[in-house]
């Protein structure tokens, strides 16, 4: 599981920008899809080798007087509890403002690693205004200009060289299989209809469960942890979408899960948020299955399984190829069927297949259909093979891979889950130059 920094200040001092420059060798989430907007504020990054999550507090901060410095207080707070470092934005053209100081500190109590950033010194006048911030109390700072990116350099340097080893838990290898959505969809209830047993807390109150409990299971010849998961809260009367509050919590339980099981509320139906958690299991590239908790309050007909089931995987297009189940955690209908498809879930997930059988299949499929012409130009798909990642991922090399569009990635896409299992797993597909 990797390190989470934030980016906190007040705004308008350049934290998405820094944002974008620090993620652009892998883009952060930005879908078409409704509710996936605020993702654009998570992302992955690189420095050295060291891989880690960025999250960037701006943009969530609703511009009225009256919640406006309580908005930025809440955000920094949350930076401070959920993320292992903390890059502090000031903007040298403005000095110190009273927000800047009132975010300092907050800052200073904490046992994080705070960086100081200045922004916007682009000129050697500026190095020297520069200067002023010491009087913040945050002992070294770091000159930065996040447009141009002088002096980033530095201070991922300084970022990646201190980074603590994540504190989860000193597990085996066994499988991870975690529960994640919504508060009160019942995750709490459903860990412990699986395990038998009142291990967790279950109250009605959200954010009850405060950080992921690990527990092992060893039944019916299954061995493997369940994890359950703190609530990831949608934000109340103050704005729409996922808050920054779930995002780091489900950045973190997501990223240490081999299987993620997402529960919704039956009695809802598939929210936006659901489909903001999804995605964000898809781009971590996780096995996921879907549970509709709460079955048993449901009045149904003939098709109301084949309608719910229609509607899940509108709002999750285009990757549909996941299972639904129908489950109730006070009930326990269907509850060892969950376990029996997160399972086949994990094993879809470390799938390999052997490179001639593959080119076999796949090469056949290619000469029935290939991929179109483009400006008079043919695309010949020569070889296939599978990359040795931890989540399936296939290379397809052809002499111009610039000129592969999406509908036959799509198209290939299809092709592999036809012949092989990979139910539950997202697929990557990369086209290179032969």
């Amino acid at each position: 599981m990797s390190n989470i920094v934030a980016i906190v200040g007040r705004p308008n001092v350049g934290k998405s920008t820094l944002f974008n420059r620090l993620t652009e060798s892998k883009k952060a989430i930005v879908d078409q899809q409704e509710g996936v907007t605020r993702d654009r504020h998570y992302g992955k990054s690189e420095w050295n080798g060291v891989e880690f999550s960025v999250i960037d507090t701006g943009g969530y901060v609703v511009r009225s007087d009256d919640v406006f410095e309580d908005e930025i207080r809440k955000q920094v707070m949350l930076a401070i509890e959920e993320s292992d470092a903390i890059l502090f934005m000031v903007d040298v053209t403005t000095g110190i403002t009273d927000l800047d100081e009132g975010i300092a500190r907050m800052l200073r109590k904490t046992q994080k690693t705070i960086y100081l950033l200045v922004n916007k010194v682009d000129t050697v006048e500026r190095r020297y205004e520069a200067n002023d911030f010491y009087r913040l109390g945050m002992g070294d700072l770091y000159p930065v200009s996040s447009i141009n990116g002088s002096g980033t350099g530095e201070i991922l340097d300084d970022l990646v060289k201190n980074f603590k080893k994540p504190s989860s838990p000193a597990l085996d290898d066994l499988p991870k299989f975690t529960i994640i959505g919504r508060p009160n969809v019942g995750k709490s209830s459903l860990a412990n209809a699986l395990l038998g047993t009142e291990r967790n807390i279950v109250t009605p109150i959200s954010g009850t469960t405060r950080d992921s409990i690990y527990t092992r299971y060893q039944k019916y010849n299954h061995d493997f942890y369940i994890v359950d998961t703190a609530g990831l809260r949608k934000k109340g009367k103050i704005a729409q979408d996922i808050e920054f509050y779930s995002v780091m919590r489900a950045v973190r339980a997501i990223e240490s899960a081999d299987v993620c099981l997402l529960l919704i509320d039956a009695t809802r139906g598939m929210e936006a948020q659901d489909v903001t958690i999804f995605s964000l299991v898809k781009r971590n590239r996780k096995g996921i299955v879907i549970l509709v908790n709460k079955w048993d309050l449901i009045e149904k007909t003939n098709d109301t399984i084949l309608t719910f089931q229609q509607r899940i995987k509108e709002r999750i297009a285009p990757f549909r190829d996941v299972p639904i189940i129908f489950t109730s955690a006070i009930t326990k209908q269907r509850i060892h069927k969950v376990l029996e498809v997160a399972v086949r879930v994990f094993e879809n997930r470390r799938r390999k297949i052997p490179t001639a059988q593959l080119n076999r299949i796949m090469l056949e499929a290619i000469e029935n259909n290939p991929p179109p012409a483009v400006k008079g130009k043919y695309i010949k798909i020569k070889y296939v093979t599978q990359l040795p990642t931890h989540a399936p991922s296939f290379a397809f090399f052809c002499n111009l891979p610039q000129y592969i569009k999406e509908p036959y990635r799509r198209f290939l896409e299809n092709r592999l889950r036809e012949s092989y299992d990979f139910t539950g797993v997202p697929i990557q597909i990369f086209f290179r130059k032969k």
